[in-house]
């Protein structure tokens, strides 16, 4: 009967978001997960070639788990409530997922994007689209036409909300309600 497996490639990753959240993204090294996992750098290796497929990994599963709920709030009715439980998931999602939310402020730059591989780099172009023609239905629903009607939703949804997340977790490391309630009132009253 095969052993199972004791550090898996999630749990791999898991010590990767914790590096990269304490110490930024530069640190995450293959040695760095292995020590953190308590895991020989043999498993590491074993699930993640090089440190380009665990960055790519590591990002490619944070974007997954925002997406989900942001994409299902992006999708419902009516469009003006959509907007504003779009922009509430960021800061509740960031709020009850402080590691992974710090990992996906810092950006896929810094997560060594220009070294993924081409399969990654497709991967996250495919996530890219899909949120850009999501936040273009949303856009059209809301009746929004031009271009700076576009940027404008994505300023309410994505920017302000970030630059809130932004501002407590590097201050306090956590996020209050306060700030989830300031922001759907921002975006409420901006739809309006």
């Amino acid at each position: 009967m095969p052993r199972k497996a004791t550090h898996t490639a999630e749990s791999l990753l898991d010590a990767a978001a914790r590096i990269a959240a304490t110490e930024g993204a530069a640190a995450v090294s293959m040695s760095a997960v292995a020590a953190a996992a308590q895991a020989p750098s043999g498993s590491v290796y074993y699930r993640f070639p090089d440190r380009a497929a665990l960055l790519s990994a590591l990002w490619l599963r944070t974007v997954d788990r925002f997406h989900h709920g942001f994409l299902e709030a992006l999708a419902g009715t009516p469009a003006d409530r959509a907007a504003v439980q779009a922009a509430r998931h960021v800061v509740e999602w960031s709020r009850d997922n402080p590691v992974d939310a710090t990992v996906l402020l810092a950006g896929r730059s810094a997560f060594g994007y220009t070294y993924w591989s081409d399969d990654a780099r497709s991967a996250e172009a495919a996530r890219q689209h899909r949120l850009s023609t999501e936040l273009d239905a949303l856009s059209t629903r809301l009746g929004y036409r031009g271009r700076a009607d576009r940027e404008r939703l994505v300023l309410l949804l994505v920017d302000l909300p970030s630059a809130a997340l932004r501002r407590q977790l590097s201050g306090t490391g956590t996020v209050s309600d306060t700030t989830v309630d300031a922001v759907e009132l921002i975006v409420r009253r901006a739809l309006a």
